[in-house]
């Protein structure tokens, strides 16, 4: 006789009408009334509106300043990780929490935290000044506060899978005669890489939407340091609600294109590693 599988939850029926009507409630609608105010603007005004050099210039900056800073923290973010992961030091905890107060500080107390750290007479700014490096209300102080933002979203997808993974699979490489580089390459950064594009999407996520810890060390300027979503901000106080929503929607459009292209790019790297 064959038992009838039970779990915790409630039967499929009722757990999925929950999942849909929770997204519907929190995603759906939401999304679906931004692109439904956006409507209000004419084919010829919606172009006018996202295409301006203002608008362009945010979008550069945002998408650019966003794509470095999680390029960066996919780096230094692994090493991070391997650290905390395969290393027995003092103060390893406090290291370890250290990782994620970008999660529990305010962005907006992060970015005055940065514009004092970088700005001319800054404790760090200071140094870098007469070495031609400006930070603070430059572009390159965009992508600092976007980097220190993402870096956990980096070390907290790696940590886990280097825990998963068995060191005696390295040592069994290096006694084969496999030198550090191939070991990393051929051992390790396989098992790695379906973790390490999802922990670079999540970065990459975080820092496009920042606005908190990104408007006080960028200054603000037009054409220059202004962000995307500082020129929402704006355009809804200048009651453009039109106009706002207009430039929301390109970001939205664009940053789920970018994503669906690494959730297909992580899904290629699992399938290639099955087979």
């Amino acid at each position: 006789m064959k038992l009838k599988s039970t779990g915790v939850l409630p039967g499929f029926g009722l757990t999925m009408g929950f999942t849909v009507t929770y997204l519907c409630l929190i995603v759906l609608i939401p999304l679906g009334a931004l692109i439904l105010k956006a409507t209000s603007l004419s084919w010829g005004q919606f172009l006018d509106t996202v295409t301006s050099p203002r608008v362009l210039a945010s979008y550069r900056l945002s998408f650019g300043a966003a794509f470095i800073g999680a390029l960066i923290n996919s780096i230094f973010g692994f090493m991070v990780a391997w650290v905390l992961v395969r290393y027995e030091f003092p103060g390893k905890r406090l290291v370890d929490a250290m990782v994620d107060l970008p999660f529990a500080l305010p962005t907006a107390v992060a970015g005055i935290a940065l514009t004092a750290l970088y700005t001319t007479n800054g404790w760090l700014g200071r140094w870098l000044e007469p070495l031609g490096i400006h930070v603070a209300f430059t572009p390159l102080g965009v992508i600092v506060a976007v980097t220190f933002i993402g870096l956990p979203f980096v070390v907290r997808t790696l940590q886990p899978v280097l825990e998963s993974l068995d060191p005696e699979m390295e040592k069994a490489a290096v006694s084969l005669g496999a030198n550090r580089w191939y070991t990393l390459s051929r051992v390790v950064f396989p098992s790695l890489v379906p973790a390490w594009i999802t922990g670079f999407s999540l970065a990459f996520a975080r820092a496009v939407g920042e606005y908190g810890s990104v408007i006080f060390i960028s200054g603000n300027m037009p054409m220059k340091t202004e962000i995307a979503p500082l020129l929402i901000i704006t355009k809804l106080e200048q009651y453009d609600y039109a106009g706002a929503t207009a430039i929301a929607v390109v970001m939205l459009v664009v940053s789920f294109f970018l994503l669906l292209g690494v959730n297909w790019l992580q899904a290629r790297t699992g399938r290639h590693r099955a087979t």
